[in-house]
This record gives C-alpha cells, structure tokens and sequence, in this order.
C-alpha cells in the first residue's frame, strides 16, 4: 500500500443534493486528495443547527450529499467518512477548548462579522463558538493538513491559536497544531452570471440533474449582456457559459467558441447547447454510479456509520489524553 504523506481533514454542512460549484470548489479536491493522504471527510450537522431554523430536511440532505459524495469516488474502504454528531466526542473537545477562547477573539473573526450581518435576528451561542467547534473538529482526529481556500486561513490560524493556548495553559503536547493545505478553489458562478453558484439564489446546477434538466438550466444561463442579437460579435471573455466550456469542453471547442463567438460565427444558443451536452458527458459516469448506489439506502448509511466507528476510535484516544492533561478524574 502508498504510504500517506499524513492526515488531511475536511468538513461540509449537509446541504442535500450537490451542485457544480459544490463540485468544483471542493468534492474534486477531496477525491483527488485520497491519493496521497489519509483522509477524514465529515458531514458537520452540528455546524448546520447554527443557521437552521428547521431540521425536517436535515437527515436527508445528509444522505443526498453523502450519496453524491460517494458517487463522485470517495473511497469508504481507506477514507473515513462520516456524520459529525456521531462521534460525540467533538462536542466534549469543544467545551474544554472553549475554556482556553477569548470571548473577543471570536466576535472579530470575519466569518462571524458576516452571520451577524445575514442573520442578525439569530445570534445565538452557537454561532459565536462555531470556530471553537470548527477547531475540535480538526485536532479531534489529529489532522496534519487542512485543506482550505486563501479565504478561510483565519480559521485555522484560529486553530493554531487554541491549541498553542490548550497547550501551554495544560503543559501538554496532546493537541497537533495543523498545518494549512493551500487550495486554488475556484469561484463558480452561478446561471445569473452573477453570484456565486447557491441553492438559496436557485441559480445553481445539480450533479445529479437528469440530461433534459441540466440542458434547461444551461439555456437559462445568462451570456455577454452585450450581445443584443444573433449576428452581434460577443465577447467570451465576460460570458459565464464560455467559463464552463473551459473545464468541460475539449481544447478544440474551447478555441471554436472563443473565435466564433467573437465574429458572431455561433450564437448563444447554439454556444449553450454544446456546454450542455459536454456536460451531460462529463457527469454520466457520476449519475450512473449515484443510480446504482441509491438502489441501497442502508449501504450509504452504513458507509457513515463505520466511517463514525472509525472516527470515534481515534477521537477517544484522543480525549484520554487531553482528559489527563486537565486532570480530570
């Protein structure tokens, strides 16, 4: 077997249904990761419940996104993947490393800027210690790498901090300062043309889409605003559908656009209808392996829960340490 370069971690809010920008921003990159690493991937319902205001849906977007995730070539037999609640040890690292936060630290990280700012009728406790949370997630299964995009290194030089506190304040070295894992996430745009592909804007693609409605979504996608009519030279460079010809089309069709369009030689039409089609191509595999694998519900319920196991084995001997560095009886 190759021997893994260390322990990566990752989390994600169980969102349901994975979209393109899911894909693309991070689903890819745990993939590709499993190479090299031994990896924990971990659906953090726990984190969900800060902004939730109700759970009816919460079971079964965690399993649409497992079901996608596993679709999409994430190995259960090496990676361990699982439901954040189900190793209840998280919960008890984030009270003792709470213990070691200052309040103000975490009311001048900017993510917590921004929740106020979305949901300022619902600051609740929870949110104000969702990096504590964030960061007994990482050092609970002794992460090495944590890979993130640029936007969220304040996170785990949060972290860093906290586990350096919890360190020195218990003279210990139970807890492992993790290392940031720099990744180029791209920000995928969503079939506005304008925000950040996301469920809550509908402007976004799932994986799972059959043929006819990810064509429909394609033709919705907005184009050069420039280009009034048919025989209007357009502009690639500003149109979202060239971006996706970019990463699901072939070089040759990436150059055909690119002129094309530029002396009205294909239209918008004509530019959506090829996207789409190439993308159909490109997630057949991922729609056939989703098919085969929602045949058997309980296989992916159990793929989480030995993912938990799993989880919970390195969690506990985890805590014994940090229990005996407190002094706790």
């Amino acid at each position: 077997m190759k021997q893994k370069k260390g322990r990566v971690f990752s989390g994600a809010r169980p969102t349901g249904r994975q979209h393109l920008g899911n894909y693309l921003g991070a689903i890819k990159n745990y993939v590709a990761l499993q190479d090299d690493y031994e990896c924990v991937y971990c659906i953090v319902d726990i984190h969900a419940l800060t902004t939730m205001e109700t759970t009816l849906a919460l079971r079964q977007n965690t399993y649409e996104m497992a079901l996608d995730w596993l679709a999409a070539g994430i190995r259960p037999d090496e990676t361990i993947m699982f439901v954040q609640s189900h190793v209840p040890q998280v919960t008890e690292l984030h009270t003792y490393l709470s213990m070691v936060t200052p309040l103000g630290k975490l009311t001048d990280l900017p993510t917590f800027k921004e929740k106020v700012r979305l949901q300022p009728q619902n600051v609740n406790y929870g949110l104000v210690g969702y990096p504590v949370l964030m960061a007994a997630d990482i050092v609970l299964y002794r992460t090495n790498l944590v890979p993130v995009g640029i936007d969220q290194a304040p996170h785990i030089e949060f972290t860093r901090e906290v586990v350096r506190s919890f360190n020195y304040r218990y003279q210990t070295d139970v807890l492992i300062e993790p290392e940031m894992k720099a990744t180029e996430t791209p920000k995928v745009i969503g079939i506005d043309g304008q925000q950040k592909m996301s469920k809550s804007l509908d402007n976004h693609i799932e994986l799972a889409a059959t043929p006819e409605e990810t064509l429909q979504r394609v033709m919705m996608m907005v184009t050069d605003p420039q280009r009034m009519r048919r025989t209007d030279p357009g502009n690639p460079d500003v149109c979202n559908v060239f971006s996706f010809h970019k990463i699901f089309s072939t070089a040759e069709e990436v150059e055909m656009v690119n002129l094309e369009c530029r002396r009205a030689g294909i239209g918008c039409v004509d530019c959506k209808r090829l996207m789409a089609k190439n993308l159909n191509e490109s997630l057949q595999p991922f729609r056939e392996r989703r098919s085969e694998l929602a045949q058997n519900p309980d296989q992916v319920w159990d793929v989480l829960q030995e993912g938990a196991k799993r989880a919970r084995a390195i969690a506990e001997e985890t805590m014994q340490g940090v229990r005996r560095a407190i002094g706790l009886p």
